[in-house]
């Protein structure tokens, strides 16, 4: 018995670029756990292996993100993971400069893509012509 495959889910242009910045986010917030081990950066009585942990549910929650895209919410979770990153500042400054940059990606994908993508469905209506039950009224004078 054989079954017709199912067509693919359109995914729109936001969700495919919020998934590549958060997926590639996750290995850099994987590493930037490790600098904070390895500068043991963590505050005093705090073992510097959390940094490892830390960095490593970080990415992963980013990977889950990435995933949950499909969904308008999951882009405000997106969201609270760059300003989680951003907070990583206080321990090594230097993940302020991944959070500006994977924040003005993530900003990029979900604001510009959103943007272009209402461009494409405008342009790709204005081809269609006219719905067929409603005349076109657009070049008669009042």
């Amino acid at each position: 018995m054989s079954r017709t495959p199912r067509p693919a889910r359109y995914r729109p242009l936001p969700e495919k670029l919020g998934q590549v910045v958060l997926v590639f986010e996750a290995i850099v917030v994987f590493l930037a756990g490790l600098t904070v081990h390895g500068l043991r950066a963590t505050p005093d009585g705090v073992p510097s292996w959390w940094g490892i942990v830390a960095g490593a549910v970080v990415a992963l929650l980013m990977f889950v993100a990435s995933g949950m895209l499909r969904w308008r919410w999951g882009f405000s979770v997106g969201w609270g993971l760059q300003a989680l990153v951003a907070l990583g500042a206080v321990l090594v400054p230097a993940i302020l400069l991944v959070a500006l940059i994977f924040g003005g990606m993530w900003a990029y994908a979900t604001i510009g893509g959103g943007r272009i993508e209402r461009r494409l469905a405008e342009r790709t209506a204005a081809a269609a012509g006219p719905e067929p039950d409603r005349p076109d009224r657009s070049q008669e004078r009042h």
